[in-house]
């Protein structure tokens, strides 16, 4: 019951990461879609986003294979 509940809380945290990562550092960014350089440095807020995604990411597939496992 809890590890569903944490299991979803994680899922809004990181969908609202996701989100608020700039849109042309994703893969419309390779195509053509941010007109600016291939590869930039993160910076500030930008890189405090970028490694709460990921962790959050972790969580995310911790808490489904425990969930899997209890």
């Amino acid at each position: 019951m809890y590890l569903s509940i944490a299991q979803i809380i994680v899922s809004v945290i990181l969908i609202v990461l996701i989100l608020l990562q700039e849109r042309s550092s994703g893969l419309s960014g390779v195509f053509g879609g941010g007109g600016g350089e291939f590869y930039s440095q993160r910076r500030g807020l930008e890189r405090i986003i970028f490694i709460a995604t990921i962790v959050s990411a972790i969580v995310f597939v911790l808490l489904s294979a425990l969930n899997l496992v209890v």
